[in-house]
């Protein structure tokens, strides 16, 4: 069981996957939410079958699969459905994630979670590291990366905390706004290593 665990945050197109990989490159443990969440709603789950329940047959792809961009259109107009759906969704999430973390084997280990503030998570995490960008950099990466309307991506980042609130609640900030690899990786490891130290004296 890892000693520290380390959250890892930032807004849409931050860079978030791009970091914890570096830190995977010096073993530490990565328990990324976004995966879970995905995992929670395998063919055959539980919840995929409370989801096709709720929403219609519609949502479930000829293959058995969640129809996941029709699910995000739904929820991002309808805020009662968004409701069910968190309500559904993350007590999962939660559970998978306190269950990795505890299951974690190096010195620390890294809880990645886009929404790790907005979805109280932060009792979970002994320290936070921000990955932040300009809103400018966000959109531009992410209609980019994943073919979303400029609208999409505003969206996006309007349902997440504002940039100055979670830059305000880190213990570490990793600006990636225009890093090259390089330089990603200088500051990465720079990390690394105090997080070593932490677990040393901890």
């Amino acid at each position: 069981m890892s000693n520290i665990i380390i959250g890892l945050t930032g807004g849409i197109g931050s860079g978030k996957t791009t970091v914890a990989n570096l830190f995977a490159e010096h073993g530490v443990t990565i328990v990324d939410a976004d995966i879970i969440a995905r995992e929670v709603v395998n063919i055959g789950s539980p919840a995929l079958h409370d989801i096709a329940e709720h929403f219609g047959a519609s949502f479930i792809q000829a293959d058995g699969q969640l129809n996941r961009s029709l699910l995000r259109q739904q929820i991002f107009s309808n805020e009662q459905d968004k409701l069910w759906l968190n309500n559904l969704l993350h007590p999962l999430i939660r559970s998978q994630l306190i269950a990795q973390t505890q299951a974690a084997t190096s010195p620390y280990c890294l809880l990645v979670a886009p929404l790790l503030i907005e979805n109280d998570l932060m009792h979970l995490i002994d320290r936070l590291l921000v990955i932040d960008v300009s809103e400018a950099a966000q959109l531009k990466r992410t209609t980019k990366r994943d073919g979303n309307t400029i609208k999409q991506v505003k969206d996006i980042m309007a349902s997440q905390i504002e940039r100055s609130d979670r830059v305000a609640q880190a213990d570490d900030i990793l600006n990636n706004d225009g890093s090259s690899m390089i330089t990603l990786k200088k500051a990465v490891t720079k990390l690394h290593q105090s997080y070593l130290l932490m677990v040393d004296t901890a």
